[in-house]
């Protein structure tokens, strides 16, 4: 039981890096949606920084959230995914 976690948290770290080496300009992210899991909306990435990105939800009264980068689980283009609930998503967030 124990090798299956660890082969599951290195197949997570694994999966992490690639993504990562993907987004070769962190740039195109911006202004792209931003999706947590079972499809959460996170809003709309309003920036990047070293290991940051920033996004926004709302019309007036705007959340944002301070994402990890390590958190990406892919960008299809349109929307950026990443690994984390609704839950702990607040975790991240500042108004």
């Amino acid at each position: 039981m124990a090798q299956l976690l660890v082969f599951k948290s290195l197949y997570q770290m694994l999966e992490t890096l690639v993504v990562m080496e993907n987004i070769t300009n962190w740039d195109e992210i911006v202004k792209k949606e931003a999706r947590g899991v079972n499809d959460y909306d996170l809003g709309e990435v309003d920036g990047v920084q070293p290991e940051i990105a920033v996004t926004k939800k709302g019309i007036v009264d705007k959340e944002k959230f301070y994402l990890p980068k390590k958190l990406v689980e892919r960008f299809d283009g349109d929307k950026v995914w990443f690994s984390i609930s609704k839950e702990d998503a607040q975790t991240y967030r500042k108004d």
